[in-house]
């Protein structure tokens, strides 16, 4: 398609995923690392729900547009909770991907209970092809962060993300997040010398997103000027 080939590094872009990544070159993204709902109409302790949270149509249909852009040999680390895991594991293998590992991270209490009480959170990593092992690969039980939910009723804590990236990627690398949310995946690639790629179904979020990453730049530029006061 002659539209695909939008400038997407370090944007942050609002719209459908599966439908804006038709825009972005097959084989240009070298990870991704995304928490897509749940499929389980999930609603906090305020009352706020996540987009698409109760609509498989509006989630599963981005993993064939993901497996397109992403390159050969790369990994995308998908979070994924067990209620929904067969969909999930089926729309994965069906286009392409493989499961080559699994992430927990352990929780100090129970964010929900049924027959048991729910104490971790998971992430699958998934290979296009054959990626190359990580140089120091990533314990596959990690501590859970808290990120206190205050931006986005599922927000995920920057100190989870960065460990992905610095594992899963390398510096100028294009780090992709089609479901982005408040842009935790888009701060810490950006806070560790990465590109990011962005999509959000959510205006306001996308919003967020920028602004957050406003106040990464702002950050950079001030350890920057100190670096070249301390030389």
């Amino acid at each position: 398609m002659e539209n695909q080939t939008r400038d997407v590094r370090n944007q942050i872009i609002q719209g459908n995923s599966a439908e804006v990544l038709k825009e972005v070159k097959a084989g240009s993204i070298d990870v991704a690392i995304t928490d897509p709902p749940y499929l389980v109409n999930y609603r906090d302790s305020h009352g706020r729900t996540v987009a698409n949270d109760a609509n498989a149509e509006g989630v599963l249909p981005t993993f064939p547009e993901l497996y397109r852009v992403m390159k050969p040999n790369s990994l995308v680390i998908c979070f994924a909770g067990w209620t929904a895991l067969d969909a999930f594991t089926t729309a994965w293998r069906e286009v392409g991907f493989q499961i080559v590992g699994h992430i927990v991270w352990a929780k100090d209490y129970a964010s929900s209970s049924r027959q048991t009480a729910f104490h971790h959170e998971s992430a699958y990593v998934l290979a296009k092809g054959r990626p190359k092992k990580p140089t120091v690969p990533l314990p596959d039980v990690q501590e859970w962060v808290y990120s206190g939910n205050k931006l986005h009723p599922t927000e995920k804590a920057v100190e989870i993300i960065k460990p992905l990236v610095e594992t899963f990627s390398k510096p100028g690398d294009l780090v992709l997040d089609p479901f982005l949310g408040s842009g935790t995946t888009a701060v810490a690639a950006s806070l560790m010398g990465r590109d990011y790629l962005g999509i959000e179904l959510e205006e306001r979020y996308c919003q967020l997103a920028r602004k957050r990453l406003k106040g990464v730049e702002r950050f950079r530029s001030r350890g920057s000027v100190q670096s070249k006061r301390a030389a």
